[in-house]
């Protein structure tokens, strides 16, 4: 489970991790059954409103002009927090955020804090940060739990243990969880009322919680998180002290422009038309909720990603996941495989731009995770062009590769054949041979280095004739 950054130490490439993800069945049968059940459901929500198209504009275009000033809305988010009682840290990396985080919750006297589900956290690797600070961390989301429990790895921004099935989480918790009874089932009911009563007594001995942040409003210093199932608002409500860490791009100018995205989120994620629970705080409230509350401004390379004018778009993410579930390589292959926190197509585009290092080769190896056929851009919510923005960064990933690149030497020989007529017609005959290796119409197997081709994908044969052979012919 160690991480250092947004990717886990030790990750091979994504095609490596692929291979040896489409070999376990099981996982394909989870993964499949999942997310086509997802996907139907939000088709079906979706299909309710009218104007789905105007609100994913207008969602788009509010994210848009919250970057395009993002240091004057979170200037006036600092003041509004602080003014209410609230104390704002900017970290600049992980390292930063957990040193802040930690040296709070020692502050507060506990060794142990109860988190709400939380994809900043784990991108800074904040539950290995706290063990080694001699503090435990509590997931009290059912999914994050099945995965700290199964010490496990995420594998879905929504659904963390959509690769699990319930007979695999029953197993889990028999093994885990003390006070699970030994006649445990794998029925659904069953199951959550052993994590209900598993987390109860976390959640009234609790001194500290951690949380992300969906959202907040930079007009009034608030804070929003959006959950299903009630966790959430027990760490927000009981614990003295609550500390919020929120990347810099979650925030919003106004009530006003929440209004779009709350309508946005729930449909494109849960499938729902509002999110059962829907928590807002401002700073603190004298006999209400926590009596210390701490938000964490993340930056850790979003500043860097804010400066690319193509791929910056990817800071819209609003973490609704529905890229993952319409996606045919995610649907294959599962969320394990890209190494990442953030996996799917979004993760394909915002992990590489947030670490900056596209010179290690599992970095590089995202953006070439997709097939582009442009469901991922169909369905989000906030219409990040994730096929234009993995485009962009392969181009990128070219660029970054020291000395000749074999793309580049293969281009190099393409101009030098295209230049003259005499060569560029051979070279089509010689490719008029390969039909002798076709079956059916394809090609599935060619010599190297066309077998690094053919090694995941086929190529349609070459016609019988070219057209300059063609226009020779009956043209005379």
């Amino acid at each position: 489970m160690a991480g250092t950054g947004v990717t886990w130490l030790g990750t091979p490439t994504f095609p490596k991790a692929a291979r040896a993800a489409l070999g376990d069945t099981q996982l394909r049968r989870n993964l499949r059954k999942a997310t086509h059940t997802i996907r139907d459901k939000r088709a079906a929500a979706v299909a309710e409103l009218a104007d789905w198209e105007r609100l994913r504009a207008a969602g788009a275009a509010i994210k848009d002009s919250a970057l395009a000033n993002l240091d004057v809305h979170l200037e006036r988010l600092e003041a509004a927090v602080t003014a209410r009682g609230g104390v704002v840290h900017w970290a600049r990396d992980a390292d930063e955020a957990n040193a802040i985080v930690l040296r709070l919750v020692r502050a507060a006297g506990a060794d142990e804090v109860v988190k709400v589900k939380s994809m900043a956290t784990a991108e800074i690797g904040l539950n290995e940060a706290l063990l080694a600070g001699g503090v435990r961390p509590v997931e009290t989301d059912l999914a994050e739990l099945i995965v700290q429990l199964g010490r496990d790895r995420p594998s879905h921004i929504l659904v963390p243990a959509i690769h699990r099935n319930r007979a695999e989480i029953r197993e889990i918790f028999r093994r885990e969880m003390p006070s699970a009874s030994p006649g445990l089932t794998d029925d659904p009911r069953e199951l959550a009322d052993a994590a209900r009563h598993h987390l109860r007594l976390k959640f009234l001995s609790a001194r500290v919680a951690v949380s992300g942040a969906n959202f907040a409003v930079a007009d009034t210093g608030s804070v929003v998180v959006v959950e299903s199932e009630g966790n959430g608002r027990m760490c927000l409500t009981l614990p003295e002290t609550l500390i919020t860490v929120m990347g810099i791009e979650k925030v919003v100018p106004s009530w006003r422009d929440l209004e779009v995205l709350l309508q946005l989120l729930p449909r494109s994620s849960t499938a729902e038309r509002m999110n059962p629970y829907t928590s807002v705080w401002t700073g603190v409230t004298p006999g209400d909720g926590p009596r210390h509350f701490h938000l964490v401004l993340l930056d850790n390379g979003r500043t860097d990603a804010l400066a690319d004018e193509v791929g910056r778009q990817a800071l819209r993410c609003i973490r609704c996941s529905a890229c993952l579930n319409s996606c045919p390589v995610y649907e294959r292959t599962g969320g394990q495989a890209y190494g990442s926190v953030y996996p799917g197509p979004i993760g394909a585009i915002l992990t590489p731009q947030l670490l900056g290092d596209l010179s290690d080769p599992q970095q590089a190896s995202l953006p070439y995770a997709s097939s582009l056929c442009g469901a991922c851009f169909e369905v989000c919510p906030v219409r990040i062009d994730i096929p234009r923005v993995l485009v962009h960064l392969r181009s990128k990933v070219v660029a970054a590769k020291s000395g000749a690149s074999p793309e580049a030497a293969a281009m190099a020989a393409l101009g030098w054949i295209m230049r003259d007529p005499r060569r560029f017609e051979a070279a089509q005959r010689a490719g008029s041979l390969a039909r002798l290796l076709a079956r059916q119409g394809r090609i599935s197997r060619l010599p190297w280095p066309g077998s690094r081709w053919t090694s995941a994908r086929d190529v349609p044969a070459p016609p019988r004739e070219s057209f300059r052979a063609w226009w020779r012919r009956t043209r005379g």
